[in-house]
C-alpha cells in the first residue's frame, strides 16, 4: 500500500471547501490541481520507472472513491485522468518519455469516443475530429482521443479500425464555455478540436487491441496491472468515482438530519419511516462499495495467477461495475427524497452530491442494457452479437 489515501485524508478539508468554487469556475482551481498531484491520485497506475506506484486496482479505486466522497469533481478527475497512465504504460517507450521524462506528474486527458477521422501518410496520419466531455482537461497537456481509420480520402476505411491517438497541448485546442451542465460542474469536461494534426506512428494504438488485451500482449508487459483487461481498469475509475460521490452523499445526508425537525414537527432522529430509508441506503452504498473492490480483486487474482479472461468473465464484471453504480445512486435518491425542502437550497452540499451522482450515472460507461444482455447471454454459453461487444 501507498501512502496517498492518507494524503487524501490529510487535505480532506481543503477539498470539501473548494467544491463551491470548482462548480463556479467550471474546473478545478489551479490550486486543486496541485493539491492532486501533491497527494498523487493520478500517479497510483503510473509505471515506477516514472516515479509511478503500480498500485493494485483496489488501491486505486479506494483512493478514488475517498476523493470523491469529499468533492466528487476531484474524485471524477482522479479516476478518469488516473487510469490514463494505465494505459499508457503499455505505449511505445518514445511516447512514454515525451509525456513523463521532463514531468512525471504530466497529466493526461481523454475521451477515447471515436469521433475523429486519422488518414494516413508517411510516418504517421492526419487527424481531424471534435470531441464531448474531456474531463479535468484544462491541467492535462497531453490526451488520448479516439478515431476511426482513415483512407486516403479522408473517409472512415473498411472495415472499421479503432484508434487512441496521442497527442500534446499544442495539438488540439479546448473549447470553453463548451461544458454547461447541472452536475460534476467542477470536472471542466470540455469539448475538444482537433484540425489537420500530424501524429506519428508511434504516438497511435490500435484501440481495438487495447480492448481485447491484445495491445498489451504485443508490447509484452510483465507487471500484472498491466495485463489487467481494459474493460476492468478504465471503468472501474469512473465507477469508484460515482460510488465515492453516493458515500459523499449519505455522509452530507448524516449532517444535515442530525438536528432536523421535519414539517409535521417530529425529529428525524424520532421518525422511523426516515431513519429506515437511511439504513437501508447505507446498506445499499456499502454493497455497491465491496461488490466493486471484490470485482477488481477477482480478476487481478486471475490475472496474476497466469489465467486468460474470457469475454464472458469481461462482461459479468461490467455487469457488475454497472450495477454497483446504479445501486449508489439509487440510494442517494431515497435519502434526498426523504430531505426536505431546505436540502435543495444551493448553499447545502447534498443537492450537489445528487446533480453530481446523476451525471455520473449518465456516463457511457453506466449504461445497462447492452451489457447486462451480454452477460446473460455469455451466461447461457452463447456468443454475443457484435453490438453488444462495445466496451466489454
Amino acid at each position: 500500500m501507498t501512502k496517498v489515501l492518507d494524503n487524501i485524508a490529510a487535505i480532506a478539508d481543503k477539498l470539501r471547501d473548494q467544491a463551491p468554487e470548482a462548480e463556479r469556475l467550471g474546473q478545478l482551481p489551479d490550486a486543486t490541481a496541485q493539491l492532486l498531484k501533491t497527494a498523487g491520485p493520478i500517479r497510483l497506475l503510473q509505471p515506477k520507472k516514472y516515479s509511478g506506484y503500480e498500485a493494485h486496482p483496489r488501491e486505486f479505486a479506494e483512493t478514488v472513491m475517498a476523493t470523491a466522497a469529499l468533492d466528487p469533481a476531484s474524485g471524477w478527475i482522479a479516476g478518469i485522468v488516473g487510469v490514463h497512465p494505465w494505459q499508457l504504460a503499455f505505449a511505445d517507450p518514445k511516447v512514454q518519455d515525451e509525456v513523463w521524462a521532463e514531468d512525471h506528474d504530466t497529466w493526461m486527458a481523454s475521451p477515447y469516443a471515436p469521433t475523429g477521422i486519422a488518414r494516413p501518410v508517411d510516418g504517421g496520419y492526419i487527424f481531424n475530429g471534435r470531441w464531448q466531455f474531456s474531463s479535468g482537461t484544462d491541467h492535462c497537456d497531453w490526451i488520448f482521443l479516439g478515431a476511426m481509420l482513415g483512407d486516403a480520402e479522408g473517409k472512415m476505411a473498411l472495415p472499421p479500425t479503432m484508434l487512441h491517438m496521442i497527442l500534446p497541448r499544442q495539438d488540439y485546442t479546448i473549447v470553453e464555455d463548451s461544458w454547461n451542465v447541472v452536475g460534476l460542474k467542477g470536472t471542466g469536461s470540455k469539448d475538444i478540436i482537433v484540425k489537420d494534426a500530424f501524429v506519428p506512428d508511434y504516438r497511435v494504438m490500435n484501440g481495438d487491441h487495447v480492448i481485447d488485451g491484445t495491445a498489451q500482449k504485443e508490447y509484452g508487459v510483465t507487471e500484472t496491472l498491466y495485463k489487467m483487461p481494459w474493460s476492468t481498469m478504465f471503468p472501474l475509475g469512473i465507477s469508484s468515482a460515482v460510488v465515492g460521490i453516493a458515500e459523499g452523499a449519505l455522509a452530507a445526508h448524516l449532517d444535515y438530519q442530525r438536528d432536523r425537525v421535519g414539517a409535521q414537527g417530529t425529529a428525524v432522529k424520532d421518525d422511523p419511516y426516515v431513519l429506515f430509508a437511511i439504513g437501508e441506503a447505507a446498506a445499499d452504498i456499502n454493497a455497491a462499495r465491496q461488490e466493486l473492490l471484490a470485482n477488481a480483486d477477482k480478476i487481478f487474482d486471475a490475472v496474476d495467477a497466469g489465467k486468460e479472461i474470457s469475454f464472458a468473465e469481461r462482461a459479468s464484471v461490467r455487469r457488475t461495475q454497472v450495477r454497483a453504480a446504479w445501486r449508489a445512486v439509487t440510494a442517494v435518491d431515497q435519502i434526498f427524497a426523504r430531505s426536505g425542502g431546505n436540502a435543495m437550497r444551493i448553499d447545502k452540499p447534498l443537492q450537489r452530491y445528487w446533480r453530481d451522482a446523476h451525471v455520473g450515472l449518465a456516463h457511457a460507461i453506466h449504461v445497462p442494457s447492452t451489457v447486462y444482455h451480454a452477460s446473460a447471454v455469455s451466461s447461457l454459453g452463447l456468443e454475443p452479437a457484435d453490438h453488444l461487444r462495445s466496451m466489454i
